[in-house]
């Protein structure tokens, strides 16, 4: 069996889409399932305690705004990409 024609070789590819769809799809990941989070924790507590709407929407703008700021882009990090 002789050799395969092809074009390929290994590491020449233009990869650019290929890293964009991907870290799109991370950073959706990443902040929806921050505001499913925020949003089960504001539904339960309205819903299923005596903490009210208030207490409720607190601790989920708490929880969000924790989330923000261990999720957000880390400066060393956006310097590398």
């Amino acid at each position: 069996m002789g050799e395969q024609a092809s074009d390929y070789h290994r590491g020449e590819m233009d990869i650019h889409e290929q890293k964009a769809t991907f870290d799109l799809f991370i950073g959706l990941t990443k902040w929806g399932s921050l505001a499913v989070i925020a949003g089960v924790l504001f539904l339960t507590l309205f819903f299923c305690t005596g903490a009210g709407f208030i207490g409720a929407a607190a601790s989920a703008v708490v929880v969000t705004v924790i989330g923000v700021l261990v999720l957000r882009a880390k400066p060393e990090a956006a310097a590398a990409h």
